[in-house]
Parts: structure tokens; C-alpha cells; sequence
């Protein structure tokens, strides 16, 4: 697997052409993730646009390119999260464009978004149980993997939560 060095950067869903792009960028990865656990109902796979831009999450993106200072790239792939009321954050969907697999992108995405919040802020993620790069993905991350659910007839969900870290400064909140 190769490591990027593209820029990250947060993304404004309000901007027409960004929320296309993730838009595009969301169908396509959660089709590929439907392959991969036998089940086509993924509610991502029916998400209108005006239904994305309207989710109250935060975005950051990863911008190709190859090097920090190109910002115009293709989006390769985004990350986008909300604050849970228990005070936790849940990461709602990361997804990466298929033609950037196996490049890094998600491993660079989740690694910003956890350098952007409060260490002491736990984290919770769920994923398909059978999307076996996503479940390592977490796991190498420090995510422990929970019970599973089964949310619709069909589909086992892995959840996974990160406890808060400890020796890490400069957080900001999410």
C-alpha cells in the first residue's frame, strides 16, 4: 500500500461541485462495500444530494495530487463525523473514491480527523461486519471492535468505539 501526502481539508457540502464530488465519491465506495458484504441496502447507495448536504456532519477531504501544496486536485476521499449527545463523536461515513484504493487515503483521513479533536473525546464507528478492510482499517487505528447488529434483515454491522488517548496535545474540538 502506498502512503499519500495530500492535502486534507475540510469541505463545504455548500459548495455545488464538492458536494457532487462527495456525493459520487460516497455511491461509488458504498458500492463497492455492498459487494463486499452481500447486501445492496446500504441507505448511503439511495442518499439524494439535497439529503447529503442537509446531514448535520463535518467534512474534511483528501485532495489528490501528491504533494502538500495542491489543492486542486480530485477529491480522492472525505471523512465526515458528528458529536454525539453523550459527548462522544461518531464517525457517520469515510469513504475513498475506488480509483484511489489501496493508496492510503483512509488511513491519512482518519489520522486528521483524529489529530482535529480533543484526545479526551472517545470515538465510535460501525462498519459492515464482513467489510474486511474497513474492520482492519479501525483496528489498526486502535478501534475495539464491539457487538455486532443487525440493523436490516441481511446485514451484520461491526461496531467499534476508540477510547480517548492520553498524551496528546494541541486538540482542538470537534
Amino acid at each position: 500500500m502506498a502512503t499519500t501526502t495530500w492535502p486534507i481539508r475540510p469541505l463545504d457540502l455548500g459548495h455545488d461541485a464538492t458536494a457532487a464530488a462527495v456525493h459520487r465519491i460516497g455511491r461509488a465506495a458504498y458500492a463497492v462495500e455492498a459487494e463486499l458484504i452481500g447486501f445492496d441496502g446500504i441507505p448511503a447507495l439511495g442518499e439524494s444530494l439535497a439529503e447529503l448536504r442537509a446531514r448535520p456532519l463535518r467534512w474534511l477531504g483528501a485532495v489528490a495530487g501528491g504533494d502538500a501544496g495542491v489543492e486542486d486536485g480530485p477529491l480522492a476521499g472525505f471523512v465526515a463525523w458528528e458529536r454525539q449527545p453523550d459527548g462522544s463523536a461518531c464517525v457517520d461515513r469515510l469513504c475513498v473514491d475506488p480509483a484511489f484504493f489501496r493508496q492510503g487515503v483512509a488511513s491519512l483521513l482518519l489520522r486528521a480527523l483524529l489529530a482535529r479533536v480533543p484526545a479526551e473525546q472517545p470515538f465510535t464507528v460501525s462498519t459492515g461486519a464482513a467489510n474486511a478492510p474497513a474492520v482492519a482499517l479501525y483496528e489498526r487505528f486502535g478501534f475495539v471492535r464491539g457487538a455486532d447488529f443487525s440493523p436490516a434483515p441481511g446485514l451484520v454491522m461491526a461496531s467499534f468505539t476508540l477510547a480517548p488517548r492520553t498524551g496528546h496535545a494541541g486538540r482542538s474540538t470537534a
